[in-house]
This record gives structure tokens, C-alpha cells and sequence, in this order.
């Protein structure tokens, strides 16, 4: 399968990046074709400008900005995000990827406005791996906004055909070389049987 990666982290020494490391290196094992997007070291810009704003319901010029990753995305049978959940969240990072490549014409069909469509049809699998600072019970106090957008905003633009996989280690704040192995283990059987 061709399985795209997006991976977002600033720090290439942090867990992510081991987190990141595994789950690339377990997929290529498994023997899929693996476009790896590492948007901080790819120096992809999250900003959606003023221009691309304007222009965002135009599915005509709409992706040429972030075109190359347009070709990325609609290239893939799978995608695999990588990230930490900070504030409760996305990464600004991933949330620009999200804003400026999730748009009118390639994750959704907006030309009967009444009726938007899914785009994102041809995806058959998505995972998201994923740390948070704090324990799961208060994730879900807050409501868990990033496993939401992934399990159910995600599912969305695939029309509901994608497995969605959500993978998380939680309460990083106090783990321990064990936690941390047991993820990076279980990162990979997940990423084995995508």
C-alpha cells in the first residue's frame, strides 16, 4: 500500500522522533511504499494566507501553493500522522498541513454547497500515533478534540471507507523507559497491520 506520513515535531532528539522512526521503519518492513513528510524539516509554512483565504473556495487555483503536497495526499492509499498533542490539540504545524491542504476540491467536493461530498475516497486506512503530556482521563475531560478530528473528522472526507486507528501515549509527563518501549512496540504492530 502507499502510505503517506506526515510527521510533526520541531525536536529531532524528542520521543516523536522515535515515535516517528518506528512507525516509518515498521511500515516499510511490512512492505508498503512509504512517502515520509517531516513538515518542520520539509520547512512546510501552516500559515493560510490572505490570498490563499481568498481564493480557498476556488477549486481551480486553490491547491497550487501546496500543490506538491496535494500530489502527496491524493497519491496515497494510506495516511499516518505522527504528532504530539499540545494545549489539548493539533500542532499549529499540522493544523496549517490541515488548513492548507484538506481544502475545496481535494478533500471535499463543495460544488453543490447544499450537498458537499467527500473526497478523500480513495484513503482505505488512517492512523494517527500520537503523545500527550497528561493522563487519558483528562483528555477526555477536555473532550479529546484531536482524537475527534482524527477518528470522526477524518472518517468524513473518506465517505466512512477508511480504518481509522488511533494510537496514543498518554501522560508523558511521568513515563518511564518501560511506557515508553511498550508504546514504540505497540507503534509498530499497529503499523504492521495497516
Amino acid at each position: 500500500m502507499r502510505v503517506l506520513v506526515i510527521y510533526a515535531h520541531p525536536v529531532e532528539t524528542s520521543f516523536n522522533a522515535a515515535v516517528h522512526a518506528r512507525a516509518v521503519a515498521a511500515l516499510r518492513g511490512a512492505g508498503h511504499t512509504v512517502d515520509d513528510c517531516d513538515l518542520y524539516a520539509e520547512g512546510f509554512d501552516p500559515v493560510l494566507s490572505r490570498s490563499e483565504r481568498i481564493d480557498y473556495h476556488d477549486t481551480a487555483v486553490n491547491r497550487r501553493p501546496v500543490q506538491a503536497h496535494v500530489d502527496r495526499l491524493l497519491a496515497a492509499e494510506a495516511l499516518v500522522l505522527v504528532f504530539p498533542v499540545w494545549c489539548f490539540g493539533l500542532p499549529a504545524m499540522l493544523k496549517g498541513w490541515f488548513d492548507r491542504v484538506l481544502m475545496p476540491g481535494v478533500a471535499f467536493d463543495i460544488s453543490d454547497p447544499a450537498n458537499v461530498r467527500p473526497a478523500l475516497t480513495h484513503l482505505r486506512r488512517i492512523a494517527a500515533v500520537t503523545t500527550y503530556g497528561r493522563p487519558r482521563w483528562t483528555a477526555l475531560l477536555m473532550g479529546d478534540p484531536p482524537r475527534k478530528v482524527i477518528t470522526r473528522y477524518l472518517r468524513v472526507l473518506t465517505g466512512g471507507r477508511a480504518k481509522i486507528t488511533y494510537t496514543a501515549h498518554y501522560h508523558m509527563n511521568v513515563s518511564t523507559d518501560a511506557t515508553r518501549t511498550a508504546h514504540l512496540e505497540k507503534v509498530a504492530r499497529v503499523m504492521k497491520g495497516l
